[in-house]
């Protein structure tokens, strides 16, 4: 029986949201965050697309266009707090969106240096255990996080990797970014806001 994929919330719900993207290779990611913990994958387009992007489906290439678009709608639809965004071959798109949604909402971040990441990681692990993120249950997610591994760095840190080039975990990145995205966002006095329909991970 396949896992259940809760919708999305509802128009002008609250988020925060990560970024994870790519050029040719890897996927390209978005993942939300609730005030409440809840985190999905957007949908765009009269056919609702998650917001994730297989480079091979595509011809080989992220579809830019795509991406724009999508990101695009998040703004319209829901009312984006931060959105947190790892700069790496997209540090055009990244300017483009500071101007055009406002500079204190879009920010750079780089999911490669250590010292951010691995507090990142470990915050979202103590949350997942206790309860404080629940999710849509998107499949293309689960799987990715499912492949990450952690990969020991200097100082008793690590960061996460893909086992094989072609396990991906885009969406597991874009998903500890966009957590790290929503906890800024509550320090700085978040508005509470009641969200429902839950799916605890597990």
């Amino acid at each position: 029986m396949p896992a259940l994929w809760l919708p999305n919330p509802a128009d002008g719900t609250q988020i925060a949201v990560g970024f994870d993207g790519s050029e040719n290779n890897d996927w390209t990611a978005l993942r939300a965050e609730t005030r409440d913990g809840f985190q999905f994958t957007p949908r765009y387009g009269p056919d609702a697309r998650p917001m994730i992007w297989n480079p091979a489906e595509w011809g080989g290439e992220i579809p830019r266009g795509e991406v724009h678009a999508a990101v695009d709608e998040l703004f319209t639809r829901w009312r984006v707090s931060r959105f947190y965004a790892d700069p790496s071959g997209w540090y055009s798109e990244i300017g483009d969106w500071s101007l055009r949604y406002g500079e204190d909402v879009v920010s750079e971040w780089p999911n490669d240096k250590i010292s951010r990441m691995y507090p990142a990681i470990r915050r979202f692990e103590t949350d997942l255990v206790t309860g404080r993120i629940t999710h849509d249950g998107c499949p293309i997610t689960a799987v990715h996080i499912a492949n990450a591994r952690k990969v020991a760095k200097p100082g008793q840190k690590f960061v996460l990797g893909k086992p094989a080039d072609h396990q991906k975990i885009d969406a597991a990145q874009a998903s500890i970014v966009a957590h790290e995205a929503a906890a800024d966002a509550r320090e700085a006095g978040w508005p509470s806001e009641t969200e429902s329909h839950v799916i605890v991970f597990r």
